[in-house]
């Protein structure tokens, strides 16, 4: 099947002509999906990289119990303290170790695993645990970055490498930290959490079940699915044309239909799913529209392209397990992950320090 590039600028984030600058940031797979390439995956490692080490500007959501938390970010994040926050510090380095297990010539390695070994150690996580433990700050962070701690220890104990093995190892005692809070909060919480940004439950349970299986954690396992069964499993016809609003980076329905083909088993997701989005199953696919960003500088309108790149990955996910309107459903995907690439590399800080995770994500979803 004929190959198809988008070329990308990595300065203005706009679609360009073919030039020497430029790179082919995918192709087509004769599937239909798409696939990121080496140039593609350089680009985008640039972006974390220029913030994983940069103090400031930064936004903490900490609660200051004394005045010995009044110091820089840096003093009780030794290890997460880039990229404007907590979470897009841990997802930004999530992402660079999956683009280097996916790609071990990546011509920027080098750069890649010197950070990685500086931000990761294990006195780093030790600081960075005591925070969490300061009861003031127990709930820092839930769901969205507990989620993707989880999300990295995943991506560290699954990569066959020395430096892997030794980061998994500094990162376990931060990633058992938040799977004992998670456990014990889900056990508290009455009512899902249905919302757009970053307290979405389906989307923290979603990472928190990835790690969990790998961890092979079955405590956490069984508290997801408890949880998902008790929250979800009656649902129907969510009402997907209220979507999205205004500050959204989740997809409320989707992020909950991605969750559930990992809960139940495969005849039961599907008559689930069915029941729950029975706009995905229409002969003509007219639901969920590609988000429009007018202000890339506005840190919060900027969340919708991120909401396109999140909708593509639940709708590769939600595909891979059903067999009905299938192709339909990965071309809404495509459309979704395609409109939103040229947008990664923007140029301005509010989207760059977070949006090439979910790009990375989008991309690979497929060997999730």
């Amino acid at each position: 099947m004929k190959k198809t590039f988008i070329l990308i600028s990595l300065i203005t984030g706009s679609l360009m002509p073919t030039a020497s600058a430029q790179q082919a940031f995918y192709t087509r797979k004769s599937n239909g999906l798409l696939d990121l390439t080496p140039a593609g995956a350089t680009h985008l490692a640039e972006l974390p990289l220029r913030c994983m080490q940069q103090e400031f500007p930064y936004k903490t959501g900490i609660v200051f119990s004394d005045t010995s938390l009044v110091t820089a970010p840096k003093a009780y994040h030794p290890a997460f303290y880039g990229c404007f926050d907590w979470h897009s510090s841990v997802h930004g380095h999530w992402m660079l170790v999956r683009l280097l297990k996916s790609f071990p010539d990546l011509s920027k390695k080098q750069e890649i695993v010197t950070k990685l070994s500086q931000n990761l150690t294990a006195a780093n996580i030790a600081q960075e645990q005591r925070l969490f433990q300061n009861k003031e700050n127990k709930s820092f962070e839930r769901i969205y970055g507990w989620s993707w701690l989880l999300q990295l220890q995943r991506e560290l104990l699954t990569w066959n490498d020395p430096l892997g093995k030794q980061l998994a190892a500094n990162v376990q005692p931060l990633a058992t930290q938040f799977s004992k809070a998670y456990i014990d909060f889900l056990g508290k919480l009455v009512y899902p959490i249905r919302v757009g940004e970053h307290t979405n439950l389906a989307f923290g349970l979603s990472l928190a079940w990835d790690y969990a299986a790998t961890a092979n954690d079955t405590a956490l396992q069984q508290a997801i699915r408890q949880a998902a069964m008790r929250f979800y499993a009656a649902d129907k016809n969510c009402p997907a044309a209220w979507e999205p609003g205004g500050y959204d980076f989740l997809s409320p329905c989707l992020e909950e239909a991605d969750l559930m083909w990992r809960i139940l088993p495969a005849k039961e997701y599907q008559t689930w799913v069915k029941a729950f989005l029975p706009e995905l199953f229409a002969r003509d696919v007219t639901v969920f529209k590609v988000a429009q960003v007018k202000d890339i500088t506005d840190g919060k309108l900027v969340h919708l392209h991120g909401l396109n790149l999140s909708r593509a990955w639940c709708l590769y996910g939600i595909a891979r397990h059903v067999t009905e309107n299938r192709a339909a459903i990965l071309q809404l995907a495509n459309l979704h992950l395609e409109s939103a690439i040229p947008h990664v590399a923007s140029g301005n800080y509010a989207g760059e320090h977070w949006l090439a995770s979910f790009a990375v994500y989008a991309l690979t979803t497929e060997n999730n």
